[in-house]
């Protein structure tokens, strides 16, 4: 039996859509699994157990009435989606009762693509109907799915974009079907010594596929959401760019290939400083061009570098790691109102947040 869209469920998905991409609100990315978790925590030389995890968590939710200012939404990983509070509060209730919608991290992780030189696909569509239809009735009204494509000599390979492409959009059906908005996240990983040149026309590329195999799959993308990466220059181009630079190859490849119907676009902060991934979307927001849809963040390392390291595991540190998280967090909405002022963060702020080959 087929599936259709009820007129219903179109109005529920579309609400939603629209409200993550608010005005100067945007996602806290908060679905590191436990392994990458433990790198960070590592960082601060604090050990990775579930209740570490689960305090620091905690630390991010409970900041203060003003997150709910910036922050519209919040992806969770499958154990912080059940974990509470010290006084025994569901993290999920914490979320709606500031008018945060929760969400969820979906895929399970990044597998070689055979048929390809050291490209992957995304796995975890098996079962994903009965894990979306549950997470559905435990409050989460979004879901992420990460797929992951490398620019080289040869790559992304024409099988690689179109993959992932349909993978991206058969999990966004199974989404739909179950209530949840599908984030779709075809990211671009900054390795390498590419141009921005060749950011920009390989994201054009990825972008197409990914749309096309979304209308092939009658996706409702009134309902969707796109986190995309920036255009920007790989890694180690020793060529430099401006932030209008970057924000013109953005929004050109955006415009190029993303439907007016899709509410948002969430950038992913895809290894840049904090500093860089707020005063980026500043000037993608300012640049003046044709952006028939909201351009906000769903950031992870980007929101989270200085709260990590002003908390540092100590328990008289959790308002210093609160105040910093709350920092970056007003720093990006403002930079989706094109309102930022470079600089207001502190030191941590311009540090490379790049890591090779990046995994959740």
């Amino acid at each position: 039996m087929s599936f259709t869209f009820t007129e219903e469920l179109k109005k529920e998905l579309a609400a939603n859509a629209n409200a993550i991409v608010s005005p100067g609100k945007g996602i806290l990315a908060a679905d590191e699994s436990t392994g990458t978790m433990g790198k960070r925590l590592a960082n601060i030389n604090v050990e990775n157990s579930e209740d570490n995890r689960r305090t620091y968590r905690q630390l991010l939710f409970t900041s203060g009435a003003d997150m709910q200012n910036y922050i519209s939404g919040v992806i969770l990983f499958h154990e912080t989606l059940y974990q509470k509070a010290d006084d025994g509060t569901p993290f999920v209730k914490i979320l709606q009762d500031q008018g945060i919608i929760p969400g969820i991290k979906v895929d399970k992780g990044v597998v070689p693509l055979a048929g390809t030189v050291g490209e992957g696909t995304t796995q975890g569509l098996d079962g994903l109907a009965e894990r979306c239809a549950q997470y559905y009735k435990d409050g989460c009204r979004f879901a992420k799915w990460r797929c992951v494509l490398k620019i080289g000599p040869t790559t992304p390979s024409p099988l690689a974009i179109l993959e992932n492409a349909n993978v991206l959009a058969r999990y966004a059906t199974i989404c739909q079907a179950n209530g949840l908005v599908p984030i779709v996240e075809p990211e671009i990983l900054p390795d390498g010594d590419h141009d921005l040149e060749r950011s920009q026309y390989v994201t054009e590329k990825v972008l197409s596929a990914t749309y096309k195999a979304l209308m092939d799959h009658n996706i409702y993308l009134e309902g969707t959401l796109l986190k995309p990466n920036m255009c920007t220059p790989g890694q180690s181009c020793t060529k430099r760019y401006t932030p209008q630079q970057i924000a013109e190859a953005t929004v050109t490849a955006l415009s190029r290939t993303v439907p007016a119907a899709v509410p948002g676009i969430v950038f992913l902060s895809g290894g840049q400083s904090e500093e860089d991934a707020s005063v980026n979307l500043n000037a993608i927001n300012q640049f003046q061009g044709k952006k028939p849809w909201k351009l906000t963040f769903s950031y992870g390392r980007a929101l989270q570098a200085s709260a990590l390291k002003a908390w540092a595991g100590k328990g008289d540190q959790i308002k210093a790691g609160q105040a910093a998280f709350l920092g970056r967090a007003k720093a990006n909405g403002l930079a989706c109102e094109a309102k930022y002022t470079a600089g207001a963060g502190d030191s941590a702020a311009s540090e490379s947040l790049f890591v090779a080959d990046h995994k959740y």
